[in-house]
């Protein structure tokens, strides 16, 4: 049972941002200190990748652990409404892998960060620096 009424929790969920977000702006930040330059939210290319490196036919996938049902402790299952919660989830994760592919087979290398990986300052730090040695480097990508 759901603890807001229909139209609170309509409210609650319309404030729940897909682009922007905190870990988005963040290794974003951190990509342009180290020298990229990028697009946001690239509408023509499958699943809309997050950033978006043209140059280098790279494209950065940033995913929220709870949204795209991460393996990891930020990533809490729901305990009611399974019956929506479970199919909807299982759903963004198929639409994951088939846009990742689309990508791939369009001759894109795609990264896929996950927010709990980017979570520390230190941890960001090495994800960015990562990401710039790869596309520096000219390494096949594709990390997920």
């Amino acid at each position: 049972m759901d603890i807001f009424s229909p139209t609170k929790r309509s409210e609650v969920m319309s404030r729940i941002r897909s682009t922007d977000t905190k870990a988005e702006v963040r290794l974003r930040k951190a990509l342009f200190a180290r020298g990229l330059r990028y697009r946001k939210n690239v509408r023509q290319l499958p699943g809309t990748p997050d950033i978006v490196l043209p140059k280098h036919r790279y494209a950065i996938q940033v995913r929220g652990c709870f949204w795209h049902a991460h393996d990891c402790s930020r990533a809490n299952r729901p305990a009611s409404n399974t019956g929506y919660w479970l199919p909807k989830l299982a759903r963004n994760v198929e639409r994951d892998l088939k846009s990742d592919e689309a990508l791939r087979q369009l001759g894109w290398r795609v990264r896929i960060v996950w927010e709990c990986e980017i979570s520390s300052a230190k941890s960001l730090a090495t994800v960015a620096t990562s990401i710039a040695s790869e596309l520096q480097s000219g390494a096949p990508g594709g990390v997920a």
